[in-house]
């Protein structure tokens, strides 16, 4: 690699823009918005608030030979899980199975493709969001937007939606750049997973996955969305991520961090209705010269919501990683209940982590509370391993598999823990996790478990 990364400009020409907006039949909506996010691109710094902008670890990107447009052959699948919707994103673009039943029930998938050439009458709230770009890259994403849906669940409806989307890279140079727009009725209940892996490909430059995720949620929806980020290390990826509750909504953002490049993930939930609920529940893994930089940001705006943001990273070798929690409580927000905790475990002198927490409150009548910390492996947990039998390098590992469960543990999904253990065991071990016939690291069936309060958030009545 070049030891000096080229401009920016010269990421993405223009030229290659409009090559993308004639490819796709953009409307007349979405070429404008692409136009305007292509010059915030060439305009914002990558981290808009000057603060933070020493903590940002994003050297070595070089993605000048990215094409947005490159198609190719679809990739290998597994049988997919019965009852379930299926999206799956690739190089010969985005593949939607849905089952009869929850199509005669009223769920509605509608492609990218499918909301260009529909008109603009779906547009506004599809893209809702993206014409407000925060930094540069969330502007390369918007920019470069070349697949995505829009999921609709009716209200009232019954039984859970299952949703398992994949996210296949599997040529040099790709660029995906995912939109899903996801309403949730009221009553309804969704559980939705993201996973994204790579297949084996000989090193051949970066490429980029753009994610980014609007949800809207009716009163006493609930909503679980976890996502699985385990490409190759040479991708480079940016997470946006966004959500509004209604009356006695809740919301779960699972993100699991365990392969790529260089990661960025923006994570902004607001909290409308009156008694709605946000877990907000992040893991990292980064080994060799992998980075995360994950950004957590939560409104209170109604009475009586609840929201915990718990942030854990493990990090060896030159690893590097860097969490920020804000939490921002309105003047009206009676009664809200806040908790940010962020937490990393360095293993080598060469890792490094920085973990803000922030707490912005403007109303009394409330319970908020921070935890931080960034620390190497407590010597004497290892010494009472070794004293038990164990080598150094199982004692630790096993020290820094249990702060991850910490958070995992507390996941609204019945033994996550266990069924995120073999993608952890292969990073932890210095293999990559690869798609391939014969052996898909997919994730099996899940179950949602109960989405009460935990305990040790709940509201102290001596605050009213």
């Amino acid at each position: 690699m070049a030891s000096a990364a080229p401009r920016f400009d010269e990421w993405l020409p223009h030229d290659r823009v409009r090559e993308l907006s004639r490819s796709l039949t953009d409307p007349t909506t979405v070429e404008k918005l692409r136009e305007e996010s292509y010059e915030r691109f060439r305009e914002l710094p990558i981290e808009p608030n000057p603060l933070y902008r020493g903590y940002g670890y994003f050297t070595g990107v070089d993605l000048s030979e990215i094409d947005p447009v490159a198609a190719g052959p679809a990739v290998e699948l597994p049988a997919g899980q019965p009852g379930s919707v299926r999206i799956v994103h690739d190089a010969a673009g985005t593949h939607v199975t849905v089952p009869g039943a929850l199509v005669d029930a009223g769920v509605k998938v509608e492609t990218l493709q499918n909301l260009w050439s529909s008109g603009n009458g779906e547009l506004p709230s599809f893209l809702r969001g993206l014409e407000v770009a925060p930094d540069r890259l969330s502007a390369l994403a918007t920019t470069l937007l070349n697949r995505g849906y829009r999921l609709d669940v009716p209200r009232g409806f019954q039984e859970p939606v299952r949703v398992q989307e994949f996210g296949i890279l599997s040529r040099p140079h790709e660029a995906m750049s995912v939109r899903r727009s996801i309403r949730a009725g009221e009553d309804a209940q969704l559980l939705i997973t993201e996973e994204v892996y790579s297949t084996p490909t000989a090193p051949d430059g970066q490429r980029l996955w753009a994610s980014s995720s609007d949800l809207d949620l009716a009163e006493r929806a609930k909503v679980v969305f976890l996502s699985v980020h385990a490409p190759d290390l040479r991708t480079v990826a940016i997470y946006r991520r966004s959500a509004t509750t209604g009356h006695g909504a809740r919301v779960a953002w699972l993100w699991n961090g365990l392969g790529g490049f260089r990661t960025k993930v923006r994570n902004q939930t607001t909290l409308t209705g009156n008694g709605s609920v946000m877990d907000d529940l992040q893991t990292f893994y980064g080994a060799k010269n992998q980075s995360f930089d994950s950004s957590v940001d939560v409104t209170h705006v109604g009475t009586d919501t609840h929201a915990q943001s718990i942030t854990r990273g493990v990090f060896t070798d030159e690893a590097r990683g860097m969490s920020r929690g804000l939490v921002r409580i309105e003047t009206g927000a009676r009664r809200t209940i806040a908790y940010v905790s962020e937490h990393a475990m360095l293993l080598s002198r060469g890792a490094r982590s920085d973990t803000i927490p922030i707490l912005e409150i403007l109303c009394r009548d409330v319970k908020a509370t921070h935890s931080t910390s960034v620390a190497p492996v407590d010597p004497e947990k290892v010494f009472y391993l070794e004293s038990r039998g164990m080598t150094a390098p199982d004692a630790i590992r096993m020290i820094g598999e249990g702060f991850l469960s910490y958070v995992l543990e507390r996941a609204p999904v019945a033994g996550l823990r266990e069924l995120l253990y073999p993608t952890l065991q292969a990073r932890w071990e210095g293999t990559e996790i690869v798609w391939k016939e014969g052996a898909y690291p997919a994730l099996p069936p899940l179950t949602v478990t109960g989405t009460e309060a935990a305990p040790e958030w709940r509201f102290d009545t001596k605050l009213r």
